[in-house]
């Protein structure tokens, strides 16, 4: 097990995620495992130059899902979703994303990273 502290930066998600009604992230990398602990932070200015805005408890990881960022598709498993596809949109309300469209989980997750061509490696996680 171990602890984690994860900025959360998506300004429409966090009062979802501080309620409890969130409880799903989408994060690069393969890093997260069941039984993890996970605590979220906000930042008062800007992010990584800044006091924390505020901090969840931990919440123990429940669920983790390996998948593959694309520029036009989510891949899980072995399975290949377009972003509108209704299984992404269910991911876009699950995760906060507002409007709760897989179009826009896609603009979400692609604007931060620069995708490879190969897919960019990455987790859902729930607690």
């Amino acid at each position: 097990m171990t602890k984690f502290n994860i900025p959360l930066t998506y300004k429409p998600k966090i009062p979802f995620v501080l309620d409890g009604t969130c409880r799903q992230t989408i994060r690069a990398g393969g890093k997260f495992k069941v039984n993890d602990l996970i605590s979220f932070h906000g930042w008062e200015g800007k992010p990584y130059h800044s006091k924390w805005s505020f901090r969840t408890e931990y919440f123990t990881v429940t669920n983790v899902i390996d998948i593959i960022i694309r520029n036009e598709e989510i891949q899980i498993g072995t399975n290949f979703y377009e972003w509108h596809w209704r299984q992404c949109e269910d991911l876009a309300r699950s995760d906060g994303i507002d409007p709760p469209t897989g179009e826009e989980l896609g603009k979400v997750l692609t604007k931060y990273h620069k995708i490879p061509e190969d897919g960019l490696p990455a987790q859902i996680i729930r607690w």
